[in-house]
């Protein structure tokens, strides 16, 4: 069973005035947003990722290259075009103060299932096609680097919130209640069975007890629940 890591892209320009970037070309990471690629990169640096995947948008492309360049073995970065940004169509580069004005604002808030961007796509769309593009590396990850490996996706809020909600088993109406900040690492490993969600908009945490144990079988053998919740992770993170 391999692992995904969706790391979210650092803040951007548009982020800190508040308008809604979509696919506009040139959006690009801030000072802050520099700092928090290089900060997830470091948390990243303790695992041998298997892949690096990324939205061809550029701000998704620079924190990839971050977490890339942090790594000790070589790797590249691919690109996909299933996790790329939401096609906001007419909605894009608009403030979102303004935004929340329009009829369309409240039903991405409460019936995100029934809304569709005038001139761009679906959020149920949106959805779709990302749950495909991460489940098909995921299923490639594991046939090239084995049950253990773990690897990388980096695109956006929307579309990791969409991601996260789909393994949670929750209904896309309900996805605005999960949160996915800047730089931010959520964690998926999916079995046979399930998805299993083991972590969500995390900023700091040692994750070396991902990573696989050369000459040791992982501790979970099935892909069932474990009642009573479990043993947890076989090495526990050092105490700072």
């Amino acid at each position: 069973m391999a692992t995904v890591i969706l790391v979210r892209h650092g803040r951007t320009t548009a982020n800190a005035t508040s308008v809604l970037a979509g696919r506009l070309p040139g959006v690009k990471l801030d000072e802050t947003g520099q700092e928090q690629a290089t900060n997830t990169a470091a948390r990243l640096e303790t695992l041998p990722l298997a892949a690096i995947v990324s939205s061809p948008l550029e701000r998704c492309r620079q924190t990839a290259k971050a977490i890339m360049g942090a790594q000790a073995g070589p790797l590249t970065i691919a690109t996909e075009r299933g996790i790329t940004e939401c096609d906001y169509g007419d909605w894009q580069g608009r403030a979102l103060k303004e935004l929340a004005k329009e009829k369309l604002w409240a039903t991405v808030q409460t019936q995100p299932s029934a809304a569709t961007f005038p001139g761009g796509e679906s959020l149920a769309t949106m959805q779709a096609r990302a749950v495909a593009a991460v489940r098909r590396h995921d299923a490639a990850v594991e046939t090239s680097h084995g049950a253990g490996a773990v690897w990388v996706a980096v695109s956006h809020g929307d579309i990791i919130k969409s991601v996260l909600a789909d393994a949670l088993g929750m209904h896309l109406d309900l996805f605005q209640r999960i949160n996915v900040d800047p730089a931010s690492i959520s964690i998926i490993r999916y079995t046979t069975a399930r998805p299993y969600v083991l972590a969500t908009n995390t900023h700091e945490g040692d994750l070396s007890w991902l990573a696989p144990k050369p000459g040791r079988k992982s501790r979970r053998t099935t892909s069932d629940a474990a009642v009573g919740g479990g043993a947890g992770p076989a090495v526990l993170p050092p105490r700072p």
